[in-house]
């Protein structure tokens, strides 16, 4: 038995491989890795670039189905290395390989139980990529400021796991910050991962703003919604909808700002409103903008046949995302989410990226939520 300090390293090992074995069917290996092989192909195609749009998503796709099983193979790897360096330590009466194998233990935990929140995402459109938007809150100045520090978090997120972003539109506030954006985050179950995100997200502060340092609360919207497919049938018929162009706005002077290229699309029986700008051509925004708006009707149609249900079940918390998480950075450091109750003491990373820790516990505490509602 491999033994030392209080750990059955034996024991450990065995319950990471099958937990590692359940992970790999859920994710069924066999089917990304074919559909690898496929966006190989066509990403090989010389006319791929003919269409922007789809080698976009092809490469995207392409690139963070890699990402996911180089990050399962590395973890099996990982294993086997913990599994060799415990039996050379044994073998040796090396204490200090053991003390190296117990770290390395504790960590490889943390990775596999991270992987394995990957297998709660069971949800019709959790496979899906994310459509993001964020709105300034109350708070003034501070608010829009802190609306640009989210979208800035989310994106930094992104990067940390090589998911290409997309900007769809910018509203730029006067003095700083925004007053919202959207934008879409191309990757296999980013829906699924960040739609626990959506809810109002709370910043309290010493105001860099106010020059009597003062501190201020200032608030936030986050919505969070799946990118549509052509499969999803969304008919919107042409008299429900207002087509306003305008120039584009916002910092740097870029070519998009001289024509009259950006496009506002009204939904009037609801009065959902899409904007986009990121495109030069105003045909292209157009249907940039016809995506998301396809895409929050959508959303909007699920939440109302959840409500629906919530109401059969009598269920009081349908709307849970409400005042969802706080950032605290005076008169102490903190970052606590209200429902689940994880936090940490660094905000500073968390605005860098470091959201995983809040994303697993809030995949988690809704499947918990869904499973009650469900018995």
């Amino acid at each position: 038995m491999l033994l030392v300090a209080g750990t059955d390293f034996d024991v450990e090992i065995k319950q990471l491989r099958a937990t590692m074995k359940t992970i790999g069917q859920v994710l069924d290996l066999d089917r990304m890795r074919a559909e690898i092989d496929d966006l190989g192909t066509q990403v090989a195609a010389p006319d791929l670039w003919d269409d922007q749009e789809n080698a976009t998503r092809v490469t995207g796709r392409m690139s963070a189905l890699k990402g996911q099983l180089d990050r399962f193979t590395a973890l099996q790897s990982r294993i086997d290395d913990l599994e060799a360096l415990v039996q050379l330590g044994q073998e040796e009466n090396d204490a200090a390989s053991l003390t190296e194998a117990e770290t390395e233990l504790g960590k490889i935990h943390s990775a596999v139980e991270a992987l394995e929140v990957r297998t709660l995402l069971s949800g019709e459109y959790d496979e899906r990529e994310a459509l993001i938007t964020i709105r300034s809150g109350a708070g003034g100045v501070d608010a829009a400021d802190f609306a640009e520090m989210l979208m800035r978090m989310y994106t930094r997120w992104a990067e940390r796991n090589k998911y290409p972003v997309e900007v769809y539109d910018t509203s730029y506030a006067e003095e700083a910050g925004i007053k919202s954006a959207t934008f879409a985050v191309h990757a296999p179950y980013a829906y699924g991962t960040l739609s626990v995100e959506g809810g109002t997200h709370r910043l309290v502060r010493i105001s860099p703003f106010d020059n009597q340092g003062r501190r201020q609360t200032s608030f936030a919207a986050v919505e969070v919604v799946p990118v549509l497919e052509q499969t999803d049938e969304i008919e919107i018929p042409e008299d429900e909808i207002r087509v306003d162009v305008y120039r584009s706005s916002g910092p740097g002077g870029q070519s998009v700002n001289t024509t009259d290229s950006a496009v506002r699309l009204t939904h009037l029986p609801t009065g959902i409103v899409v904007s986009c700008q990121n495109e030069k051509s105003q045909l292209q925004n157009k249907a940039s903008a016809m995506v998301i708006l396809k895409a929050k009707l959508l959303a909007l149609k699920k939440a109302e046949e959840r409500a629906e249900l919530d109401a059969l079940r009598g269920d009081a918390n349908a709307s849970w995302g409400d005042q969802m998480r706080s950032y605290v950075l005076n008169p102490y450091q903190m970052v606590k989410d209200l429902r689940t109750d994880y936090e940490v003491g660094n905000p500073q990373a968390v605005f860098d990226g470091d959201i995983d820790g809040f994303l697993e516990a809030g995949i988690r505490w809704r499947r918990s939520s869904e499973t009650a509602a469900a018995s």
